[in-house]
């Protein structure tokens, strides 16, 4: 475990709240073992669950105001998007809709769907809908199967 994690375990929900938050922005952290070692310190499993999805939203809310805000700027100094690549993203949003959202808490391709939310001007209540009802269902599933494996 790395000194982040064991800083976030030390401050327990607000802890769990502050990993959530970084490992749902565009920094590269997981949080599934600061979540994952929360009950076993004797925190409740609900409180986690919830925590952890309010900084998991919220840091994803971030990516999406990125997108939205600061999509060109973003886009153009940092990262080169061949146009059709962007065709692609935008396509993908196009077929599935904005319940394509609910797979924001994926590694690796959550972190730019929800940036990509933002430049495509999805509502943000949409957005917040499908993005916090994964994210919670994602911490709820991952505590659920692990009290389970420990009955």
């Amino acid at each position: 475990m790395n000194e982040l994690s064991e800083l976030a375990l030390s401050l327990g929900y607000s802890g769990v709240f502050l990993i959530s938050f970084i490992a749902s922005t565009l920094i590269p952290f997981s949080n599934e073992v600061v979540v994952a070692a929360m009950p076993a310190l004797g925190y409740d499993i609900w409180l986690t669950v919830i925590w952890a999805t309010a900084g998991g939203y919220l840091g994803s809310l971030l990516n999406y105001f990125v997108g939205k805000k600061g999509a060109d700027f973003f886009f153009s100094r940092w990262v080169k998007i061949k146009p059709e690549r962007w065709q692609q993203a935008e396509d993908i949003f196009q077929r599935w809709g904005n319940w394509a959202l609910f797979f924001v808490w994926l590694p690796i391709i959550g972190d730019p769907l929800a940036i990509l939310a933002g430049a495509f001007n999805i509502d943000w209540r949409l957005f917040s809908f499908w993005v916090f009802t994964g994210k919670f269902l994602r911490f709820l599933a991952l505590l659920g199967v692990l009290r389970w494996l420990s009955l």
